[in-house]
């Protein structure tokens, strides 16, 4: 009765086993079926990264520049433009150099020239270029070392004066404006030299030299007239200037450019930078009466 007993007893617990595995096997089936534990299990196993997104290719924009202002203005937009995708280079150059780089296509633009002189030049040459942005004036004015005013400029007082053409006549005109002078009728070209005075009051006599070496020679001269540029780099005061140039000049330096370049994206957010009010606050605050924004 005893042995009958236990055999009932281990037949009850091999019962509940089997019971109990089929249970544990069913739960085990339904939690890897379940779509949220396999969810779960899923993202436990491999996570996955937010895409990215692909950086904004830089374009390199190179220019050819005179030295003052141009090259300060131009790295003054520097950090602008660099925030529209735009790597600026500023390459100081010889100026003479810069019209042949520009048509060589060692440089995008350049920024030294003013129209009548370009004017001047682009037929002799065969440039097929543009000026699309034009940034600023520097009048330029008659300074002198030995005189306090024009009053004091004597009978036959020695003149210096620029000798490349366009800035020749510039000179001339000058002096036209003031009186001390008067150039014959018909002159169009922007091109005048003193063979082209009629009339002569004071009997100037005009010394033609390059125009950086005129404020280097002031004191061998009665006075000079001079582009506020050459001034600049001379280390000489722009107020001092007996007379200059008004607002109103012709000559506003341009940003030059191959024909067709200036449909470049590029080239028009150059554009949009260089006359900008920060652009001509910058001008004013740092120059003064030196240089006058153009636009």
């Amino acid at each position: 009765m005893a042995k009958k007993g236990f055999y009932s007893i281990v037949s009850l617990f091999a019962v509940l086993s089997v019971i109990l595995a089929g249970c544990g096997a069913k739960s085990s089936t339904e939690a890897s079926s379940s779509p949220k534990a396999a969810a779960t299990a899923a993202t436990t196993a491999a996570p996955t990264s937010a895409p990215t997104e692909a950086p904004k290719k830089e374009v390199t924009l190179t220019i050819g520049s005179a030295e003052i202002p141009h090259s300060e203005i131009l790295n003054f937009v520097k950090p602008k433009l660099k925030e529209q995708g735009i790597n600026l280079v500023v390459k100081v150059t010889d100026e003479g150099l810069l019209n042949q780089l520009l048509k060589d296509k060692q440089i995008d633009a350049n920024y030294f020239q003013h129209v009548p002189y370009f004017d001047s030049v682009k037929t002799e040459k065969g440039f097929d270029f543009v000026n699309p942005i034009k940034v600023h004036v520097e009048p330029i004015g008659f300074y002198s070392t030995k005189l306090k005013s024009k009053d004091d400029i004597k009978d036959g007082a020695k003149i210096g004066i620029p000798n490349n053409p366009s800035n020749e006549y510039r000179a001339l005109v000058l002096l036209q404006q003031q009186g001390l002078i008067k150039l014959k009728d018909g002159l169009t070209t922007y091109q005048a030299t003193p063979k082209d005075i009629v009339s002569n009051p004071k009997n100037l006599k005009f010394v033609e030299a390059e125009a950086p070496t005129l404020a280097r020679s002031l004191q061998d001269l009665d006075g000079a007239v001079i582009n506020t540029n050459i001034i600049i780099e001379a280390k000489i005061d722009p107020k001092t200037a007996l007379f200059r140039e008004d607002a109103n000049s012709p000559y506003a330096n341009v940003i030059t450019v191959r024909k067709g370049d200036e449909n470049r994206d590029e080239i028009k957010k150059l554009g949009a930078a260089l006359t900008s009010p920060e652009v001509k606050k910058f001008i004013q605050d740092k120059y003064g009466v030196a240089v006058v924004p153009a636009f």
